[in-house]
């Protein structure tokens, strides 16, 4: 690992001023889960580090007078596993977070940590940038792709490594951020985007900004749920997910909102399934077509077609999940 500047600040005005100074040289330190692994493998070799952990208007789970809930950036997912609020409105949420089985990982990751991960796809981590490129060349369509993307085409391949995205997604989630010109906001969804080109991020977030807050709108009466399909119950990432939440009125499906994780560089909102389970009857029958409809328009790669049906079993379970029919 190279050496480098640590900073602490107490405020987020200050921890953008030391971003900017700094501009690409510097990183933001958070729960620290990912960024330190990404250090010490020389992925990333910042000339400054900068520690958001001191400021404490980036805490917390707190309820909003409409009955949404606020969650700061440094709220870990124990915390959102441990909140009785969160798990009786948004049982999506709790379902994401316990997916993570390290409890190391738990205790310290943290929300904006976990939206803004890096992608655990091999050659990014292996040094061949977002791109998996190598003297001009794609390496993942002919390469070793059995975790990679089979939804967005490229040329970017990795899969959105967030376990939370989803569901917040899902849950019609909107994200604060804060830079020296003063904070924004806006959907999630519109957070991550697919890199076109070297040099593109991941997601809508400058060198100099940071991630204050997640707002997620009062539920209502909406269930949700998430079901992930992982190769092992031990700590890993799954292969595939589905997040979904809607309206049961009648013993009948409205508005539902379906997103699948681990199977595109962002988290991708499955439109034909939301438009056919839209009155449907919350059942086993329905809950499969629905899986089948997720994954119109899949392109799988070489090694990877099994991820197909994956995410098709993710989102059958996910809506028999949130309907109350455990399976």
């Amino acid at each position: 690992m190279q050496s480098f500047e640590y900073a602490s600040p107490l405020t987020k005005q200050d921890a953008v001023k030391l971003l900017a100074e700094k501009g690409a040289e510097a990183a933001v330190l958070a729960g620290g889960t990912d960024l330190l692994s990404l250090m010490k493998d020389s992925v990333v070799a910042p000339a400054r580090v900068v520690s958001i952990r001191s400021i404490e208007a980036l805490r917390g789970i707190d309820r909003d007078a409409g009955g949404g809930v606020r969650l700061g950036a440094l709220a870990t997912l124990d915390e959102l596993i441990a909140d009785e609020g969160i798990g009786a409105d948004y049982p999506a949420l709790v379902h994401a977070a316990s997916g993570v089985r390290s409890m190391q990982l738990r205790s310290q990751g943290t929300v904006g940590g976990d939206l803004c991960q890096r992608p655990r796809c091999w050659y990014y981590r292996g040094g061949f940038g977002l791109l998996a490129t190598n003297d001009g060349k794609p390496l993942v369509p002919s390469g070793d792709n059995r975790y990679h993307a089979i939804f967005g085409g490229g040329p970017a391949w990795f899969v959105s490594p967030s376990s939370l995205a989803p569901a917040l997604i899902a849950l019609g989630a909107g994200l604060r951020v804060f830079g020296p010109k003063g904070e924004r906001q806006l959907p999630l969804a519109e957070f991550y985007r697919a890199p076109r080109a070297a040099g593109e991020r991941e997601y809508d977030l400058a060198a100099d900004e940071i991630v204050t807050d997640v707002f997620v709108p009062a539920a209502k009466g909406r269930r949700s749920a998430t079901y992930e399909v992982r190769q092992k119950e031990a700590l890993d990432w799954p292969l595939a997910a589905a997040a979904v939440s809607f309206e049961l009125q009648g013993g009948r499906i409205r508005s539902p909102r379906v997103v699948l994780g681990h199977v595109a560089p962002t988290p991708w909102i499955a439109r034909d399934a939301e438009k056919y389970l839209g009155g449907k009857a919350a059942d086993e029958t329905h809950a499969q077509r629905a899986g089948a409809e997720a994954v119109k328009g899949a392109r799988p790669l070489s090694m990877n077609a099994y991820k197909v049906r994956l995410a098709q079993v993710a989102v059958k379970r996910a809506v028999l999940r949130a309907s109350g029919q455990e399976v």
